[in-house]
């Protein structure tokens, strides 16, 4: 019998749109099972990476978002440490991980940078799955127009504010894909 999946929730913060020049922050993933328990979270904060500098438009956001920007940056660690840590989560967890993002391309173009960079694995393969691209689907309703605040009130869990903290981010986020992936699956 094959592993089943396991929902790995994650939400990045960062000074920039893309890896390399700009840095990753904040890493924080929420692994879920399918009856929407979390199996374990990972967290971590990451030291800016040699040479790279915030976008300006990056840093303009961040500097109204005082709260948010010192949570990034507390108790900050290399690359080089916190991602071979972030790896070894990932291969504890009690399924096979699945990449969940909202939105994916962003969150998991950081995440994969990094794994390859610092570790020289690939644990999701080259595959994401979009929260938004799955609601769209779901809710029969162009891409651009699908956004969080026309979601059912159903798929939303008010315990899980989004904060632009990574971990409350990630924790917020995987709760509505599971509620949307019961939803489709009839459960």
């Amino acid at each position: 019998m094959s592993m089943p999946e396991i929902y790995v929730s994650t939400d990045i913060e960062a000074d920039g749109p893309i890896p390399g020049p700009h840095s990753m922050l904040s890493l924080a993933s929420a692994a879920y099972r399918l009856d929407g328990s979390v199996a374990s979270t990972f967290t971590a904060n990451l030291l800016t990476l040699p040479g790279a500098t915030a976008h300006p438009a990056t840093q303009a956001f961040w500097d109204k978002q005082p709260d948010a920007w010192a949570a990034t940056r507390a108790g900050a660690v290399s690359a080089q440490d916190a991602m071979p840590r972030y790896l070894a989560w990932l291969r504890q967890l009690d399924g096979k991980p699945v990449f969940v993002g909202y939105p994916a391309a962003y969150d998991f173009m950081f995440v994969h940078w990094y794994l390859v960079r610092f570790t020289g694995d690939m644990p999701f393969s080259h595959s994401a799955l979009d929260i938004k691209t799955f609601a769209m689907a779901l809710l029969k309703t162009p891409y651009r127009e699908t956004t969080k605040s026309m979601f059912p009130a159903r798929w939303m869990n008010q315990n899980n504010p989004h904060t632009h903290v990574a971990l409350d981010d990630a924790l917020e986020q995987g709760a509505i894909f599971v509620a949307m992936l019961r939803e489709h699956l009839g459960l």
